[in-house]
């Protein structure tokens, strides 16, 4: 069952990462249907459903994960990088141009952009790139590379950290540690 669970939340991260590029999507079609240049038919309502639906559960899932975390511990912050724009600018462009280029209103397009997503999401989990979400750097948080001391046994680590604002050096933080490549600061015990 934990694993199931652990699927799940790896799942819905990875489409929060892609609730950006579904919505873009989702107006594309609207503009189009208001401008006559699609018809209401079956593929059409299957894409305004399919969309909908990866808009609800992405959100959804980025929620559970930030909220659900689990124990925090407390650490102490010895070095940070920020690297957000290391990975966002690349990433937003390419679904960007992809969502402006895919035609759902063929079978083709509609498969095409399934099995894309299915490859995507394939190598997005397997490797855990959890951290490239160009959602949350909508939301305003930043993307941090951190070395940090744990308080209770000082262990160095070294973990990718999700902070909604500066994260400060020489302070004391609580987080759960999910993955090296992905977790959040609590900043209610913060």
């Amino acid at each position: 069952m934990n694993k199931i669970k652990i699927l799940l939340k790896d799942l819905t991260l990875f489409l929060s990462a892609f609730v950006p590029m579904f919505i873009l999507i989702f107006i594309k079609l609207v503009i189009d249907m208001l401008n006559n240049n699609l018809s209401f038919n079956v593929l059409n309502s299957l894409n305004f459903s399919t969309l909908i639906f990866l808009i609800i559960c992405g959100i959804s899932g980025l929620i559970w994960n930030i909220k659900n975390a689990g124990k925090a511990i407390e650490i102490e912050i010895i070095s940070r990088e920020n690297i957000t724009d290391k990975h966002f600018l690349g990433y937003f462009s390419l679904f960007v141009l992809f969502a402006l280029q895919l035609n759902l209103s063929l079978v083709s397009g509609y498969c095409i952009f399934v099995f894309i997503m299915i490859f995507i999401g394939i190598v997005y989990i397997k490797n855990s790139l959890f951290y490239i979400n160009p959602l949350l750097n909508i939301l305003g948080y930043n993307f941090y590379d951190v070395k940090y001391k744990v308080v209770s046994d000082g262990r160095e680590k070294e973990a990718k950290i999700f902070h909604k604002g500066e994260l400060k050096i020489q302070k004391n933080y609580f987080v759960n540690i999910k993955n090296d490549n992905f977790t959040f600061i609590d900043t209610k015990k913060s």
